[in-house]
């Protein structure tokens, strides 16, 4: 299961009621900041959330609406605010403008706060735990290094506790044991095997975070029976012109993508000031009738269906 949490869901520019783009997924301890657009950090304090365990960043790509708040949260850092580390996972080109705009503005000659590390990225798996991962995906925008981002729960094996509990196996290390792989003794001699208690292979819960866009056909099969898929959603079909101008998508474009790859929750983010968000949410659901345009501040949990 995943959580995301909407700070900031404006396109470009902000308005009185979006923020500029930010968001933070959550899987059990672990938070990811996915970009960090002007004005996260005060979004991250209303959210109530604090800074204490956001020590990664990814970068969906360069653009200021997506990095400027950078400045501002190092800023914070050095006065206010103290994490152990801080990790920033981009492409090359958003790497290098991060760093211009930390080094060279904010720090202006001092040390960083604490240790920060710059992760340059490549399409493929980038971060690893015991039972999720984060992979990067190639991204269409304008410019270069524009990513994707795919969490995904390891495949696992469920454990059939009516099975195990009419076998014998008592509660406790026991069942710890065959979750893990190993056989357990019991106390009248017999053996339990996993095989004995473990269903067929599931495969965990799939979320993609795709920041912008201009193209959805090569994302397709990255995108396929996704558990939730989070996409921009910055114009309408009236301005589809505009939108190809600007390597952006149309509210038309998302629902299509997710009705063809079987999504299963669609959330809308990356809203133009210029539209009324009834306006995105009728043209999306034409197509895909349980999309959702986020706001900032919405809150989704993303599990497998069942």
């Amino acid at each position: 299961m995943f959580e995301i949490l909407f700070l900031g869901t404006s396109a470009s520019a902000p308005s009185a009621r979006r923020g500029l783009s930010a968001s933070i997924v959550q899987h059990n301890e672990y938070r990811f900041l996915i970009d960090c657009g002007e004005g996260t950090q005060r979004q991250i304090l209303q959210s109530g959330l604090g800074f204490k365990h956001l020590t990664r960043i990814l970068l969906t790509h360069h653009h200021l609406d997506h990095i400027l708040g950078l400045g501002g949260l190092m800023s914070t850092f050095l006065r206010w605010e103290a994490i152990e580390q801080l990790e920033v996972f981009g492409g090359k080109t958003a790497l290098e403008r991060v760093k211009k705009l930390v080094f060279d503005v904010v720090l202006a000659g001092r040390k960083p706060p604490m240790p920060l590390y710059f992760r340059e990225i490549v399409p493929g798996i980038i971060f690893e735990a015991d039972d999720f991962t984060i992979s990067a995906i190639p991204v269409t925008h304008r410019g270069t290094d524009c990513f994707g981002y795919i969490f995904e729960e390891k495949a696992r094996r469920p454990f059939l506790n009516d099975k195990a509990t009419a076998l014998g196996v008592p509660f406790g290390p026991e069942r710890r044991l065959l979750v893990e792989g190993q056989s357990i003794t019991l106390a009248d001699g017999k053996i339990i095997s996993p095989e004995d208690v473990l269903g067929a292979l599931e495969r965990g819960t799939k979320l993609v975070v795709i920041g912008d866009t201009g193209r959805t056909d090569n994302l397709l099969e990255f995108v396929r029976d996704a558990d939730g898929l989070v996409i921009e959603s910055t114009y309408l079909e009236e301005d589809v012109e505009m939108a190809r101008q600007f390597s952006h998508l149309t509210a038309n474009d998302a629902a299509e993508l997710g009705r063809k790859a079987g999504v299963k929750q669609l959330l809308l983010t990356h809203i133009s000031r210029r539209y009324r968000e009834k306006d995105v949410v009728t043209a999306a659901q034409a197509i895909f009738p349980t999309a959702q345009v986020a706001r900032d501040f919405d809150a989704f949990i993303i599990k497998r269906e069942g």
